[in-house]
Formats: C-alpha cells, structure tokens, sequence
C-alpha cells in the first residue's frame, strides 16, 4: 500500500509546536508528522538538501569532452557535462529565456544544448552561444544569459554537486579521507554497475534505515554471516582490534584504518560531512560477496585481503562500502514527499574486464540482494509511521548512534527555518 502524505491543518506554528515536542522528548525516533508535511518537505529541500553536498557521478562517466548525464533531485534536474576544454561543470537544465529544459536525453555527448522551445543554443560550459533574433533588444547581453552554474568539486574522481552558490569548498573537508580512501585508487576506477532503487517512501525513512545497523542481524541475514557491524562493538572488539592492528603490513597502505568522524552538527561547514572508520569481516570472508571470496582484482594500491571494509560518508546522503576488490557506493536522493531513488554504484579497476576479471552477478550479488531487503522492511516501515497511532519508540544508544547525529542535525536545521 502506497501511502499519499498530507496534512491539511499544517502550518509554520504546527511546525514551531512538532520541534518543541520532539526537544521534550529526546533520543526517540520522531513524530510521524515529519514525513507527511508538504511544508516540511519544501524545507528540507530549500534548507537542506540544496544546501548539501551530494555526490553527482564519477569522473569516468564523462570521460570525453562534451560527454553529459542528467542528475534530477525533487523536481530539478542538473546537467553534469565535461566541456569543450575537458572540465567538469554542473548547470541547470532551465533555459534562460523561457524556462523550458534544454536537455531531455539521460545521457550522450553534444557540443551545445538547444532550448527545444524557442531554439536558443548554449555551449557545454553553459555560456549562451546563440540567441535566436534576440540582436533587436539593444540591452541584451549574451554573457548575462548563460546556464545557471552549480558548485563543484571532484575528489579522486568522485564527482560532488552543491546548489548553494555560497557553500564553502568540500575539497577541505575531503582531505582528511586521502590516505584510506586513496588506496582504492579511484580516478583509476570504473562503474561496473549502478542501479537506482525507486521507493515509495519518504527520503528520510530510506537514508534513515542505512545509518543504523540495529536491523542487520534480524533482516539480512546474508549481511549478517560476514559484516562485524550487526554486533554490538564489546562483542567482535577481540575481531575488529586484530584486524586494525595487521590492516597497514597486510594492505601495504599507511593509514588504512583511520578514524574520522565530522558529521551533521559537527561537520566542518553545513553539508559537508565526512566520516570514515574500518571494520572487520569474521573470519573466513575477505570481500563482500555471497561466499566471502574475491569477486574482482584488488583494488588500488592494495596489496592483500586483511579482513576488513572502509567505511565513508560524504555529504549527508552518499556514503562508500569499500572492499579490497571493489568499491559500493549508496546515494539518497528525495524526488517527492512520497518517493525516493537509492542509487548503487559498484566500482572495480578500470582495466579490469566484465567476463574475464569479474562477473557482474557475483559482484553485485550480496548488495542487490541486501538492498531489496531493505526495500521491504523499509515499506513496512513506512506503513507503520504514517499510522495515526504510531508512538515513537526509543533509540538503541550504539546500534542507532549515527542515526541519532543525522535526527539532531535535521531538527535542528529545520528549527532554524522559523524565524526566515
């Protein structure tokens, strides 16, 4: 059953009194109230998700000059193009005349984007190229017409997107992943497979699932044989402090198993967050894959299995599950109150070929299957908190530790909205 979010007795003082309860109630999960207001949702996009960064593509999936892709978040869609002189840029698919999208195709290469509606031209870069007898307004000024840009920045060919115009540079905050996340060698990956997952959900409940492993042991059980995470950290310390202690003699790469934790409210600017540990697989696995066996060639600089995954986040909705032979990335993207695409991304070296070196099933295997299980208990989910009578239980302190970061920092940006 598909649920139609609404309420028709909303306003910014039923807002005001929603933040208000939740404060009086902390460590709960929140109010259904927050994924079914129509306020909310225009909210969090203006204050939150457009105030983000969010990964966009990797570098490879533009590889040649004039090559493009459309990126759509909510009603929005954003063309990500590597121009004319082979940079990346990310513009808005709004033509300045009309308003009409100039670009309807997912994906391609062109030298210019042609308004379908009244034929204006714009070059790759976004500048205005040709404006159709527009010469007889004696103000017009091509240069003051070009795309809408969108900030950008590329990190170890990981392609990141903000549409605050004033958002501080990521590069910086990124920084502090160079060492472990450089061992998978990234700009020298390519995307075996991506898949995006449509659920009929509010984007909350899907991001909200993935940073708690509360449910792992109980609804994916595949998961759940291999992956240190489903445990609670007094139960596998004696695994994951072993692992720790030979990842860099067996890896070969100089602070692998780092720590760093800058997320949500203690993120070195807004909607930069960047986080990263290394955990243990149990014994017996070295990959994530059905058997726990090597599904691709090590990745990067690496130079053996030690028994572990790197875990990363970037920006408030995408975040990495890295392996020694490949690379997942996960990014939650909110398309209506109701709806919301969770897009996989799986990465290998970029000279290792699909049929010989990997087969994409087994690659893929335990995360498509992981993922459809989420699909469910998320739906389950969903059905319960848009009940009238669901009442809010309470978080478990570790297991839904870093869910509890996102929930502070979502309420508190959302408090901060009253007063504009």
């Amino acid at each position: 059953m598909q649920f139609i979010a609404e309420d028709l007795e909303d306003s910014t003082e039923k807002l005001s009194g929603k933040l208000a309860a939740e404060k009086a109630r902390p460590q709960h999960a929140i109010d259904r109230y927050f994924y079914r207001s129509h306020l909310v949702y225009e909210r969090e996009l203006k204050h939150l998700i457009f105030r983000s960064w969010i990964y966009a593509c990797h570098a490879s999936e533009l590889q040649e000059k004039n090559d493009f892709l459309l990126f759509d978040i909510g009603e929005e869609s954003i063309i990500l193009t590597r121009d004319s002189a082979g940079e990346i840029r990310a513009l808005h698919n709004i033509c300045r005349h009309r308003g009409a999208r100039i670009c309807e195709e997912k994906c391609g290469n062109k030298k210019t984007f042609v308004c379908p509606y009244h034929g204006w031209v714009y070059n790759t870069d976004g500048t205005l190229k040709a404006a159709r007898e527009m010469h007889m307004r004696s103000d017009f000024d091509p240069k003051e017409h070009g795309l809408v840009a969108i900030q950008t920045t590329v990190f170890m060919g990981l392609v990141f997107i903000n549409c605050n115009s004033e958002a501080s540079d990521f590069s910086k905050p990124l920084e502090n992943l160079r060492k472990p996340l450089g061992a998978y060698n990234l700009e020298k990956a390519k995307v075996a497979h991506k898949h995006t997952y449509q659920i009929a959900t509010n984007w909350k409940l899907v991001l909200e699932n993935y940073l708690e492993c509360y449910h792992c042991a109980t609804s994916h059980r595949a998961y759940a044989k291999s992956h240190t995470l489903k445990d609670v950290y007094e139960k596998v310390e004696p695994v994951v402090e072993k692992m720790l202690e030979n990842t860099e003699k067996i890896t070969g790469i100089k602070g692998m198993g780092k720590d760093y934790d800058r997320i949500y409210l203690n993120a070195e600017e807004f909607g930069a967050c960047v986080y990263t540990s290394r955990y243990a697989l149990y014994d017996g696995y070295k990959t994530g894959s059905e058997d726990g066996e090597p599904v691709a060639p090590l990745m990067g600089n690496i130079k053996d299995y030690d028994g572990g995954t790197g875990d990363f986040q970037m920006g408030p909705l995408s975040f990495m599950l890295n392996y020694p032979d490949h690379c997942v990335l996960y990014r939650f993207i909110p398309r209506s109150i109701t709806s919301t695409d969770m897009e996989l991304v799986w990465f290998v070296n970029e000279d290792a070929k699909e049929g010989t070196d990997y087969d994409k099933d087994k690659l893929t295997w335990l995360w498509h299957h992981t993922s459809l299980e989420d699909e469910y208990i998320i739906n389950r989910n969903s059905e319960g908190v848009n009940s009238r009578f669901f009442k809010p239980g309470p978080y478990h302190p570790e297991f839904e530790e870093q869910l509890q970061a996102f929930v502070h920092w979502y309420l508190h940006t959302l408090e901060s909205t009253l007063n504009l």
